[in-house]
C-alpha cells in the first residue's frame, strides 16, 4: 500500500509533465504572456490534487472547499485521458499518421469524456435483486425489502445537497431494512459537522432500521471521530457484532480490516442459529469462500468501485475475486456494490453508481 501512495504521485507528475510539454508545442505560436498565464492555470490545477488532500481537515466555506476537491481530483482523471489521448496520436506518428492538432483533439476528447462521466455519476442506476433464502423469517409471508448502498463518501465532494437527494432515492423505495456496506464518510468528519448531514442521514426511514459497517474511510477519518458523528444518526454502526431483527433475520456487522485485531467470520458466527436467515456486511469483499461455511445466505459489500473510471476498471476486475456484481456460492448470494457515489474524481466512465434493492423471500 504505501509503494502505490509512492508510486502514483510519481505518475501523476510525470503524466503532467508530458502534457505540459505537449501543449507547449501546440501552443508555441502564443504570445509569451498567454504561455506564462495557461502555465499557471495548468499547474495550479495539478497541484491542487495534492490540496485536496492536504486541506481536508481546514474548516474552510463548503464552496470553496468543494471547488478544490474537485478540481483537484477531477485533475487526476483529466491526466488520465489527455496522456492516453496524446499517446494515441504519438503512436500514430510513428507510422507517419500525423494530425496537426493532435493537442486541441486530445483536449476536446478528454472534456467531453469527463462531461458524460459526471453526468454519469450524478444519475446512479437502481439495481433490484429478486432472490428467496431457504430459510424461515417472520414476514408473514411477505418479502422482505432491502436498500444497500455502500461508499457514499459523504464531504466535501458528497455534499449535503447530494445526500439529500440520495436519501429521497432510498425512502422512495419504502424499505423494510436499510444497510450500509461501509465508507459512508469520505476523508474527514469536518464538513460533515459544518454541513450538519446529521439531518439529512436522520431522514432515511425503514421500520427495521438502518445499519452499517466501517470501511477503511471511516478509519482514515478516525474511527472515534466516525463513530461520533455516526451516533448523531438513527443509523446503528455495528463493529464484528451481531443482531437478530424482530422478524429473526441475523444481521453480522464486520468490523473492517483496518482493525487488524477484528473477530474472524468464524467467531462472528459460530453462536448463530443456523436454521435462521444470515445477511452479513464485510465492506471488503476478500476470502469469499468463507462465505458459505459460514452459514452466511447474504453478504453485502462495496470498496472496490469497481475502479470508477476505465481502464482501472480492468485493474480492480483483476485485483478481486468478485469485483462487482452476484456470485452465488451454494446457499450463499454474496453481491459486491460498485457503490452510490464515489472517492475523489466526479466521474464514472465504463461503471455505474448505483442502490441496490433485494427483494427477499423466505422458505415458509
Amino acid at each position: 500500500m504505501l509503494s502505490f501512495f509512492i508510486i502514483l504521485p510519481i505518475l501523476y507528475l510525470a503524466g503532467n509533465v508530458y502534457i505540459f510539454w505537449r501543449g507547449r508545442q501546440a501552443l508555441k505560436s502564443q504570445s509569451t504572456g498567454v504561455k506564462v498565464l495557461l502555465s499557471i492555470i495548468f499547474w495550479g490545477g495539478a497541484f491542487s490534487f495534492f490540496s485536496s488532500f492536504l486541506f481536508r481537515n481546514l474548516n474552510m466555506p463548503a464552496s470553496l472547499a468543494q471547488t478544490i476537491s474537485q478540481v483537484g481530483t477531477g485533475w487526476l482523471v483529466f491526466t488520465l485521458y489527455m496522456v492516453l489521448a496524446l499517446v494515441v496520436f504519438d503512436l500514430l506518428r510513428l507510422f507517419h499518421i500525423r494530425c496537426k492538432y493532435s493537442f486541441h483533439l486530445s483536449l476536446f476528447l478528454t472534456l467531453s469524456l469527463l462531461g458524460y462521466g459526471n453526468y454519469h455519476y450524478q444519475h446512479p442506476d437502481t439495481k433490484v435483486i429478486n432472490m428467496v433464502i431457504n430459510k424461515p423469517a417472520d414476514t408473514d409471508g411477505q418479502p422482505l425489502k432491502v436498500v444497500a448502498i455502500s461508499d457514499v463518501h459523504l464531504g466535501y465532494a458528497t455534499n449535503k445537497a447530494m445526500l439529500e437527494g440520495y436519501v429521497d432515492l432510498i425512502n422512495a423505495e419504502r424499505p423494510d431494512l436499510v444497510i450500509i456496506g461501509g465508507d459512508l464518510i469520505d476523508n474527514s468528519v469536518v464538513p460533515l459537522h459544518h454541513e450538519h448531514m446529521e439531518v439529512e442521514l436522520s431522514r432515511i426511514y425503514a421500520p427495521l432500521g438502518v445499519y452499517m459497517v466501517p470501511g477503511n474511510h471511516e478509519y482514515i477519518s478516525g474511527i472515534e471521530e466516525s463513530e461520533k458523528f455516526i451516533a448523531k444518526t438513527p443509523i446503528v454502526l455495528l463493529r464484528d457484532s451481531v443482531i437478530t431483527l424482530p422478524n429473526q433475520v441475523q444481521l453480522v456487522g464486520r468490523d473492517d480490516r483496518h482493525n487488524r485485531g477484528r473477530k474472524t467470520l468464524e467467531q462472528l458466527t459460530e453462536n448463530l442459529d443456523p436454521s435462521k436467515p444470515v445477511i452479513l456486511l464485510d465492506h471488503q469483499p476478500y476470502e469469499l469462500e468463507k462465505t458459505e461455511k459460514a452459514g452466511v445466505d447474504l453478504q453485502f459489500s462495496g470498496h472496490t468501485h469497481r475502479g470508477q473510471v476505465w481502464p482501472m476498471s480492468w485493474i480492480v476486475d483483476r485485483m478481486f475475486e468478485l469485483s462487482y456484481g452476484i456470485k452465488k456460492t451454494g446457499n450463499s448470494t454474496i453481491y459486491v456494490s460498485s457503490g452510490l457515489s464515489l472517492w475523489g474524481p466526479p466521474f464514472r466512465i465504463g461503471t455505474d453508481s448505483e442502490m441496490v434493492v433485494f427483494n427477499i423471500t423466505f422458505k415458509e
